[in-house]
């Protein structure tokens, strides 16, 4: 196993954890959290970085790594709804995004078409990071400043729909006709 894939391991594992400290009510749950989520983001940052420069990407980590993303994305913005903390609206369009490029790009690749993430993709993950670290600290802690959580879920939804058009639009032609 190398560097990045076991990077990927520690952000898929970090999961589990994350999901006891934000359904656990204890002082201090939500910086624990924002700590463990933060930890796992960097990995991802990590994880690419190290398998480009040191040429050590593999199938696995390609299939890997952005599961990876979504499993911790997708868990927090789950317990997120259920404490009350996103409206389910909001959660269910960020999260079906997720399930429909994925989805999407899994048809595009048994017909041999390769679709990378695009520009407003990892616009729309940027503003998903920061959008829920901002969420994790919470109005107790951030104050007035907290409006940002809520600016930002209304951007990360506006981009989420945005980049799975630009998706579908890009490649929908070729991918449900089924010519390379």
């Amino acid at each position: 196993m190398n560097v990045p894939l076991a990077l990927t391991y520690i952000r898929i594992l970090a999961v589990p954890v994350l999901v006891v400290l934000l359904l656990t009510d204890f002082r201090g749950n939500n910086i624990a959290a924002l700590a463990v989520f933060a930890l796992a983001a960097f990995t991802d940052t990590l994880d690419g970085y190290w398998a480009r420069k040191k040429k050590q990407t593999t199938v696995l980590g390609q299939l890997l790594d952005p599961t990876a993303d979504k499993l911790l994305v997708v868990s927090v913005l789950i317990c997120l709804v259920g404490t009350g903390v996103v409206p389910a609206w909001m959660g269910v369009v960020i999260i079906g995004r997720e399930i429909a490029v994925t989805g999407f790009r899994a048809m595009a690749s048994a017909r041999g078409i390769h679709i990378p993430a695009s520009a407003l993709g990892k616009i729309k993950m940027s503003l998903e990071t920061g959008t829920v670290s901002v969420l994790l600290l919470g109005e107790k802690i951030l104050g007035s400043f907290y409006v940002l959580a809520e600016v930002g879920l209304w951007l990360t939804v506006i981009a989420a729909l945005v980049s799975a058009a630009e998706y579908y639009i890009r490649y929908g032609p070729r991918v449900l006709s089924g010519s390379s």
